[in-house]
């Protein structure tokens, strides 16, 4: 018997909520944000007016997407006062619990990549051509460009979260069939292509998460058997090495900024190798 195969035979079975919670929280946030948008329009009870863009939260909370903030800006424009502080709100927000939390607690699009992801380990579907790592800043620099030299904020006409958000809420069905052809796109072509090599909201908020206080850790990494089940879920498997295996870091924490502290390699691991903590847990066990 090795020495994580002993471990493990000391660790109590979990149960289904132990190997599913953060999956289940992150369903129930997203669905938690869609819901605030819908209490209006179903039942007439404003909590939130307007959609991920900007919107006014029971009628005096502003909140703005400061990449969108960032692109009126650009155009020559200077948002409403209440956009900047909507902008700087959010902002605050996401420098303190990480900037990729939007990626994987907030926004819907995630659920359908997440989905394509589950159904492409189901039907055993290898390869793909994955873009480079780097594609997703281009795209940012892209869109930020495109906003100062036409003057218009060009990206929101695309931009798969709006379209689906949108949709979702107000029953425009356009924004529906850009984002069936990123589940394709995932399923058929490139094994999270869109979230993890494309999207610049996605490179955009990653800049926020460097300095973020809640952090995924491996502190139990001793204990870890190389089943690789922690790589096979993570929507950004990259970040993982350095704090599992010590490669040029000292530190169990996940500092990558990449990472979504989406929780599913602490779901997935049964050596309960990973903890939700925060960047000031050095500790290692």
């Amino acid at each position: 018997m090795t020495r994580s195969e002993a471990i493990a035979a000391t660790l109590p079975a979990r149960s289904f909520w132990q190997r599913q919670r953060w999956l289940i929280l992150r369903r129930m946030s997203q669905l938690l944000v869609l819901l605030c948008f819908l209490s209006g329009p179903w039942l007439g009870w404003w909590v939130a007016r307007g959609n991920l863009s900007s919107s006014m939260t029971l009628e005096f909370l502003p909140l703005t997407d400061p990449l969108l903030a960032l692109q009126i800006m650009l155009t020559g424009h200077l948002p409403a006062f209440s956009a900047l502080l909507g902008a700087g709100l959010v902002l605050a927000f996401y420098l303190l619990v990480g900037g990729r939390v939007f990626c994987s607690w907030v926004c819907p699009v995630n659920a359908v990549t997440d989905s394509a992801a589950w159904l492409r380990r189901r039907l055993g579907l290898k390869g793909g051509r994955v873009p480079d790592a780097n594609t997703r800043q281009w795209a940012l620099g892209g869109v930020l460009l495109a906003s100062a030299l036409t003057g218009t904020l060009v990206w929101e006409w695309i931009n798969p979260v709006s379209l689906l958000h949108r949709s979702l809420i107000f029953g425009l069905g356009g924004g529906f069939g850009v984002v069936l052809g990123i589940f394709f796109y995932d399923l058929l072509l490139a094994p999270r292509g869109w979230c993890g090599h494309w999207c610049p909201m996605g490179a955009f908020y990653g800049q926020l998460g460097r300095v973020a206080l809640l952090r995924v850790a491996a502190p139990r990494r001793t204990a870890c058997d190389d089943c690789m089940d922690c790589y096979t879920v993570c929507p950004e498997p990259q970040v993982l090495r350095p704090a599992l295996k010590g490669r040029g870091t000292d530190t169990p924490l996940i500092l990558a900024r990449d990472c979504t502290t989406c929780g599913r390699c602490i779901d997935v691991c049964d050596q309960q190798v990973f903890k939700m903590t925060h960047r000031f847990d050095q500790r290692s066990e």
